[in-house]
C-alpha cells in the first residue's frame, strides 16, 4: 500500500470556494516533497466552523487511486 502524509490548513472562508464549486481540487505538498491534487470533496468530512486544519494520511493503490484518507492525531 502506498501512502502520503500531509498537512492541511484551509480557512472556512477559503473552503467555501470549493463548496460553491468555484474550485474542485486542493493542491498539496506531502511531507516527503511529493505534490498531489486532491479532490476537495474528500476533505469535506473534516470541515469545521474554523475550516480544515490537521495532519492527514492518504493511502492509494498501485494505480494511484485513493483507498483511504485519515486524519492523524
Amino acid at each position: 500500500m502506498n501512502q502520503l502524509i500531509f498537512n492541511v490548513k484551509i480557512s472556512s472562508e477559503n473552503y467555501l470556494k470549493f463548496y460553491q464549486g468555484q474550485a474542485s481540487w486542493v493542491n498539496i505538498v506531502a511531507e516527503d516533497g511529493r505534490r498531489l491534487k486532491l479532490p476537495a470533496k474528500h476533505l469535506r468530512p473534516y470541515l469545521t466552523h474554523a475550516g480544515i486544519n490537521g495532519r492527514f494520511l492518504l493511502q492509494f493503490d498501485n494505480n494511484s487511486k485513493m483507498t483511504a484518507l485519515k486524519r492523524l492525531k
